[in-house]
């Protein structure tokens, strides 16, 4: 993803959004289960690293829950 992100639009654009689903999906497209919820996880730690605010073990554990839920799209 980190490719295409160079390539986003300042205004970030309807367009931008597709592209970034786009690299995403090609991103995870042969990935596990588990390693999807990985690689968000990792992903979730650096945009808060970003941001200086700490993850939250409950709400941690809420996400992960319902990730690992076999109902976890009825959210």
């Amino acid at each position: 993803m980190k490719s295409d992100l160079q390539n986003i639009s300042p205004s970030f654009t309807v367009e931008d959004i597709h592209k970034v689903r786009e690299q995403s999906y090609e991103n995870r497209k042969d990935m596990t289960p588990e390693e999807i919820c990985e690689d968000t996880h990792t992903g979730a730690e650096r945009f808060l690293q970003l941001f200086n605010a700490p993850l939250d073990s409950a709400i941690e554990s809420e996400v992960i829950g319902r990730l690992q839920s076999p109902r976890r799209l009825a959210v």
